[in-house]
């Protein structure tokens, strides 16, 4: 059994979520609190395997009760996040802290019911993460822009990252209007915003085209987009249907929409789409993969990072025999070895590599 700990200051969602767990046959509600000083007697006496977190509650704010938890006595946490631009701030943050995955507040009582399959979801990929200790650490700094024709090898790899390449090696600029003629794809879940930053934020500016399906909700990937840009040397934003995809930017499939590409004559072009959920999401990863499969071919390059589940390992399959090089995040690395694994298991994936290594590995792939 799952023992689970709701920490909220909300009666409303303290009796929502209990219903929610109390109803499932894994899992086991042990205790509520009010707020971080009573989940702290509570987490003493019931030891739960996953704790759901408010963020706005009284006594100790929910972001310091989570940065100190993570760094003494880390456990699985899931954020509970408002529909706001400064809600998806501060999720984004805890996650930065060492939450393993959120969901946001639904509007209604109504929506409270739709939703409680998915909040389940999480609560069981979260039971299954890998959860490490988190040093108490500042938000990443700001980095400038640098234009994507610089040399590569003034932006070296951050210090203390293993590399199994040379981390100077020549940028996709070398080739000019060809860079263009790539595409990276990466398809992530619970744990890969954290994941995408730490590959992003070591890529020079010179790269091709990096498409990203990242299980997010509607109200979060705007600000997701522009936190990554603020902290990366290529560009980042979400994605937007008709767009001509450009050299050195990375763009996120908007929260609650598909994200494909199509060939066009000089390049590509994105699709983004309001078709049915794939594999219960949307964004999927499936439909990214299969379009790069289709309009790249062996020009593209397919990533499968940390995620509960297989969303996209049929579709990195068709990547494979289409040509492509694919690649798959190892378990030791992974919060949740669920989407790498089921990559693996289906015969798609050419290379496992750890997080750590992936950054200059694709910069080397993109370059050779």
């Amino acid at each position: 059994m799952i023992k689970v700990l709701v920490v909220d200051d909300s009666a409303v969602m303290r009796s929502f979520l209990g219903r929610v767990v109390n109803a499932q046959p894994d899992m086991q509600l042990v205790a509520v609190a009010a707020d971080p000083v009573l989940a702290i007697e509570r987490i003493r006496l019931h030891s739960p395997d996953v704790i759901t977190l408010d963020v706005e509650m009284p006594r100790m704010n929910g972001l310091d009760f989570l940065q100190k938890l993570m760094s003494v006595r880390p456990l699985p946490v899931i954020m509970i996040s408002s529909l706001t631009r400064e809600g998806a701030d501060t999720t984004l943050r805890a996650l930065e802290l060492g939450a393993v995955d959120f969901f946001a507040k639904p509007a209604d009582l109504a929506a409270f019911e739709s939703s409680a399959d998915e909040i389940a979801d999480k609560i069981r990929a979260a039971a299954m993460a890998r959860v490490v200790r988190h040093s108490i650490r500042r938000a990443p700094a700001p980095v400038p822009k640098k234009s994507s024709a610089m040399a590569p090898s003034s932006t070296p790899i951050a210090a203390g990252r293993a590399a199994p390449l040379a981390a100077t090696v020549s940028a996709p600029a070398s080739r000019g209007a060809a860079a263009n003629d790539w595409l990276v794809a990466i398809g992530a879940s619970t744990g890969g915003v954290e994941a995408l930053r730490e590959i992003l934020q070591e890529l020079p500016a010179a790269m091709p085209p990096i498409l990203i399906a990242q299980h997010m909700p509607a109200g979060f990937t705007d600000t997701f987009a522009r936190r990554l840009d603020t902290i990366c040397q290529i560009s980042v934003k979400q994605a937007e249907d008709g767009e001509t995809v450009r050299a050195g930017v990375a763009y996120i499939a908007p929260g609650g929409r598909h994200l494909m590409v199509a060939r066009k004559a000089l390049g590509f072009v994105l699709r983004v789409t309001d078709d049915a959920p794939v594999n219960r999401h949307r964004p999927s990863v499936d439909p990214l993969f299969r379009s790069v499969a289709k309009a790249a071919g062996v020009r593209a390059i397919g990533i499968m990072l940390t995620g509960m589940g297989a969303d996209g390992a049929d579709a990195m399959l068709e990547m494979h025999h289409a040509g492509a090089y694919t690649m798959a995040q190892d378990e030791a690395s992974c919060v949740v070895f669920g989407m790498p694994k089921q990559a693996i298991a289906a015969g798609g994936v050419r290379e496992i590599l750890p997080l750590k290594d992936m950054a200059a590995r694709l910069v080397g792939l993109a370059a050779g």
